[in-house]
């Protein structure tokens, strides 16, 4: 399950909205047959592990990190494929966390007279999948909250400088999770300041660009901006709140942007009520890459699941720069975010920290 597991992560990116599915045939203790998701709308891990196997598939064990589908979607059932190759048992890391589907690929194969066993190496498969299992369950995107700052919390000088807290290897990493999510967020602040392109570039190459949403309740943003020309396949996305300039939208649109209306709550995007208009577009995940007032704007709205701060060994020394959070916080210690399941890594001598929030359920 631990191999099924890493040959899914080789779909990361280019999956969504499906889940990253890893597989493994095996026989007489011997992988026999490999398979992954390669993207939405190709074969799925299981079809491409028992085509590696060939006649090898035939009374061998299935090994899988996501329980097989038994419905019709972009492709065929996976059940029909599995029965079909003579494998006699499949073994899955979990069920599907589908509410409509749940337990009926399983179940199916089950009453076909094949052994099943689920829950091995679960808690890893939720991880892997963690964005997949909060849409698929709750119509709503997986949040990532991003910063980087100095020791002294800072994300800029009181001149507005950021360039650059962390370093080279943090900011490729940075380019990874871009690569990951479905769509990086951020506010017509961070446009002005640093005229972003929002791209994934990879060490490898370029990567899988996400979705660019910028949030500018009044429509202000220049339409020389660079986001809003991005040589990409994926779009650029502005989120207003309305009734905005007729005039303004209409030019905005004609360069390929998406213009998307929202509910304002206190004069800014609700970003609550944005959420679910999100997840109607079938993203998935979104990577928050904003400054003080949006991260702060996301975690008041009860938005972010997961946090991934990188921490540079630098200290502004002051109380004059831009801190990470703007805006008012809580009077007391105990009514603070709480963040568990804490990993860290280093990045030369920058340190990330990555946890989810306590209400996540992951």
């Amino acid at each position: 399950m631990a191999v099924a597991l890493e040959l899914a992560a080789h779909g990361r990116g280019r999956t969504s909205p499906n889940p990253m599915v890893g597989a493994v045939v095996v026989r007489n203790g011997r992988i026999v047959g490999r398979g992954f998701h390669e993207a939405a709308g190709k074969p799925h891990a299981e079809v491409n592990a028992i085509e590696d196997a060939g006649d090898q598939a035939l009374g061998a064990d299935l090994y899988v990190t996501l329980e097989p589908c038994n419905h019709t979607g972009r492709t065929p059932p996976c059940t029909e494929t599995i029965l079909r190759a003579g494998i006699r048992r499949v073994v899955a890391a979990m069920r599907d966390p589908n509410p409509r589907v749940a337990g009926g690929g399983l179940d199916y194969l089950s009453r076909s007279g094949l052994q099943t066993v689920a829950g091995i190496l679960e808690a890893e498969a939720r991880r892997l999948n963690e964005s997949f299992v909060k849409f698929i369950q709750t119509g709503r995107p997986f949040v990532i909250l991003k910063c980087a700052a100095t020791l002294d919390g800072r994300i800029a000088t009181r001149t507005g400088d950021s360039k650059w807290i962390s370093n080279e290897q943090s900011r490729a990493y940075v380019h990874e999770l871009r690569h990951a999510a479905d769509a990086v967020l951020v506010g017509i602040n961070t446009i002005r300041c640093d005229d972003p392109l929002l791209t994934a570039r990879l060490e490898t190459g370029r990567g899988k660009d996400p979705a660019r949403i910028v949030l500018d309740t009044r429509l202000s943003i220049d339409p020389r901006a660079r986001v809003l020309s991005v040589d990409s396949e994926a779009e650029t996305l502005v989120v207003c709140g309305c009734p905005v300039d007729a005039g303004k939208k209409a030019a905005i649109e004609k360069k390929g942007v998406r213009i998307l209306e929202a509910p304002v709550k206190d004069s800014h995007i609700d970003m609550r009520a944005l959420m679910p208009l999100l997840g109607q577009m079938e993203i998935t995940s979104v990577l928050i890459e904003g400054g003080g007032r949006v991260s702060a704007a996301a975690v008041a709205a009860g938005i972010v699941d997961k946090v991934v701060f990188f921490y540079a060994p630098k200290i502004l020394g002051g109380d004059d720069g831009v801190p990470i959070f703007r805006g008012v916080g809580p009077r007391l210690m105990s009514e603070c975010i709480r963040i568990r399941d804490i990993r860290t890594q280093r990045f030369g001598d920058d340190v990330m920290i990555e946890g989810y929030v306590d209400s996540t359920p992951f």
